[in-house]
């Protein structure tokens, strides 16, 4: 599945459309009944995304939580207006493997008819909540090509104490036999016996940039191979309410250089080709 290196690879920008108070690291302290009377962020985190994004000329693909679609129609038709790819990131920010099939099944077809009734686009792409596909429930991968899929991006081949399949192939490649359903990880670097992150997320936020960007041009120069990289609107937000009471683990990670990350991913934007999932992904050289 090897892709031929162009002058300038194109790799994948990716945004994972969730707000603050649905990162699975809040659910212990954050009832999910409470979600809907608590204030809301997104639209404008999601504009200022548009508008870094209009501004480079570049589309991305929106990995969207149906119940975010729900709650803002007028927003998702935007970004599909602007020329971004559309896909699911599930309904309510269930991780995969709190869930049974069937549970597992119900969400991926709900959030998938939602995604495309507001959006007005076929959704292709799933990515699970924390990447929460791995080896103990491979079996996902399965319903999400009965229930219409043609990729996820639900697996991170590294090493982490939420989530992580660091056996996993690094690159494209079919689960369990599929003929049908790619799946597109998150972009790693291999170093020694380790896969060292290199896609995105709070690795972004806590490394220097400097090797970030090395990182990802190895991957396009020495792999041959595009990146997929991948944020969160609250990442844009160091002024998002901060709930009493998290982990110093958690309150570290999450808000880490917040104030940084508008910096950093115009830079990142400007120092690399970008372009949607679907457009890279699903073509004949992956077929």
């Amino acid at each position: 599945m090897a892709r031929h290196l162009s002058e300038r690879l194109s790799n994948a920008l990716t945004i994972d459309v969730e707000d603050y108070f649905q990162v699975s690291a809040f659910a212990p302290l954050i009832a999910r009944d409470s979600w809907p009377s608590r204030p809301c962020r997104i639209e404008a985190n999601i504009e200022r995304i548009l508008l870094l994004l209009e501004t480079r000329h570049i589309h991305a693909t929106f990995f969207t939580l149906g119940w975010i679609a729900e709650r803002y129609p007028v927003m998702l038709r935007r970004i599909a207006a602007a020329g971004h790819e559309i896909a699911s990131h599930g309904y309510g920010h269930l991780r995969a493997w709190e869930q049974d099939a069937d549970a597992f099944r119900n969400d991926v077809v709900l959030s998938k008819t939602i995604l495309e009734q507001l959006g007005g686009q076929t959704v292709a792409g799933y990515r699970a909540p924390s990447f929460s596909i791995g080896a103990a429930n491979l079996w996902a991968f399965d319903v999400l090509q009965e229930a219409g899929y043609r990729y996820s991006s639900s697996i991170y081949p590294i090493r982490h104490d939420h989530y992580g399949m660091p056996e996993a192939p690094r690159f494209a490649w079919r689960p369990r036999g599929a003929s049908g359903l790619l799946e597109l990880p998150i972009s790693t670097v291999r170093l020694g016996r380790r896969n060292m992150p290199a896609g995105g997320g709070g690795y972004f936020r806590l490394l220097p940039y400097a090797l970030s960007r090395q990182l990802l041009r190895r991957i396009n120069a020495r792999d041959g191979q595009a990146g997929i990289f991948y944020f969160h609107p609250w990442e844009l937000d160091p002024g998002q309410p901060r709930p009493p009471g998290l982990p110093l683990k958690t309150r570290f990670r999450h808000y880490l250089n917040l104030g940084r990350m508008q910096a950093r991913l115009e830079r990142l934007t400007a120092d690399f080709a970008w372009d949607r999932m679907d457009r890279i992904f699903l073509k004949a050289d992956y077929a």
